[in-house]
């Protein structure tokens, strides 16, 4: 035994090494920045075009609900495990099928928002960031479920993470950070028409991508093989979950409760910062360019030093990890509210973020990622993704509110609401940490069990 152990430490690197020059780590990443492409761009991105039309902090809160469509995807992922996508499905395979579909919708729907504009009719203009949103939340069920069944072991499972978190981060850069430079020179509308082009990226990445190899289980069929289509059905919808709790048992419920308050935090204070900006006078020019330099730099490190954590140290402790710094990350905000923002200051918060969130988000998809089993890997990755978002995405829409609310009636202490806001969440990341821990701790007790 302790040869082979020693024979599998010695080859983890060279393996890891080697792996970085697989045409399937290079469609990772460019699946990851289609993925990543949608999302600000019906979610905090759209709140700041929203709000230079003058939309009030509560409304831009309560329009962020646009955005679950990601917590719910879960509902429709058996049809994605199961079904194969309209003509697309037959041509290209079950994954890259529903890949493309989602990918072609996401754009188009992209493209009539900037033809639309929220001048052309609100509830046209929302019904367009809907669609996005559910075409984006497709996507990422099948960008999850392709990642995982690509993996040969948990060292590539891990690097696909990171190169996936590598393309996301970057297309949340752009759509969070350069798209507010390019908004102040072109116009928001060829802004989001040129997000809407970039969508060809993930079009050409699915065509190269590698159809996984189909692995079809039954785990609630009887023991006849009788009506077998029919029992087919079933399983889509309930397979994924019986094979889930059946695998961890009483310790699911824990894994799914840790998981839904992962990124509490962040999903809470989302919808503000780029109003927050606004009231603390800085440019969107600034905020765009520190963003987009400093803080993609910084959320490269953070992805690096999670993947380089989970490889060294396992999922479970990078986990953990995530779970503390994520949060505590938030503290920088409260900060600024109180004592103002010079560039430098500024751009010292914009890294500790952007560190903090791309070790957490990597941390939190590898873990993900090593409770899924194969045959169910897209159902049973959007549960867990979901109950990630699910809370975090109703609670945002009251942020607008609650900054309202928490704001002194003194003209002189406005920006006092934005720093009691950002302390309160991060104190949210709290239980987050202690279900970290109980759940390593347990898990350690039943594996000696």
């Amino acid at each position: 035994m302790g040869t082979s152990t020693a024979k599998q430490r010695k080859s983890t690197w060279k393996d890891t090494l080697r792996s970085l020059k697989q045409p399937k780590v290079a469609v990772m990443a460019a699946l990851g920045l289609a993925a990543g492409l949608p999302f600000m761009m019906i979610g905090n991105t759209l709140g700041f075009w929203l709000r230079e039309s003058g939309i009030e902090l509560a409304t831009i809160g309560y329009l962020s609900w646009v955005g679950l469509f990601y917590s719910y995807k879960f509902l429709w992922a058996p049809l994605v495990d199961k079904m194969d996508a309209p003509v697309l499905g037959r041509l290209l395979g079950r994954r890259r099928g529903w890949m493309m579909l989602s990918q072609i919708i996401v754009g188009g729907s992209l493209l009539g928002m900037a033809i639309v504009k929220p001048e052309g009719g609100i509830m046209l203009f929302t019904g367009l960031a809907a669609l996005a949103g559910l075409a984006s939340a497709t996507q990422d069920i099948v960008v999850d479920a392709w990642r995982i069944e690509v993996s040969d072991d948990s060292e590539e499972m891990a690097l696909l993470s990171s190169s996936y978190q590598l393309g996301y981060r970057a297309a949340m850069s752009l759509t969070d950070a350069w798209i507010l430079v390019i908004a102040a020179g072109v116009g928001w509308s060829l802004s989001y028409a040129t997000i809407a082009a970039l969508m060809v990226i993930g079009v050409i990445a699915t065509y190269f991508a590698k159809e996984p190899k189909r692995v079809e289980t039954l785990s609630v069929a009887p023991a006849r093989k009788t009506n077998l289509r029919f029992w087919k059905v079933v399983d889509a919808i309930a397979g994924p979950f019986v094979v889930f709790f059946r695998t961890y048992g009483v310790q699911a419920a824990l894994m799914l409760t840790a998981i839904s308050f992962y990124r509490l935090p962040d999903f809470i204070m989302g919808p503000m910062a780029n109003p927050f900006y606004v009231d603390l006078g800085i440019a969107k020019e600034v905020v765009g360019s520190v963003r987009g330099t400093i803080g993609l730099v910084a959320s490269i490190g953070g992805i690096t030093a999670a993947g380089l954590c989970a490889v060294t140290l396992g999922f479970r402790t990078t986990f953990i990890v995530g779970a503390i710094l994520g949060p505590a990350s938030n503290l920088g905000f409260s900060f600024l509210a109180m004592y103002g923002a010079s560039i430098g200051s500024f751009s010292v918060v914009m890294a500790i973020d952007n560190f903090a969130s791309g070790f957490a988000g990597t941390a939190l998809v590898g873990y993900m990622s090593s409770l899924t089993a194969i045959g169910y890997s897209a159902t049973q990755y959007a549960l867990l993704s979901s109950f990630y978002t699910i809370l975090g995405k109703f609670l945002k829409g009251f942020s607008g509110a609650w900054v309202q609310k928490l704001t002194p009636p003194d003209p002189n202490l406005k920006m006092m609401g934005f720093a009691y806001f950002f302390f309160a969440t991060a104190l949210i990341g709290i239980p987050a940490v202690i279900l970290c821990f109980f759940l390593a701790n347990n898990t350690k007790k039943t594996a000696k069990s």
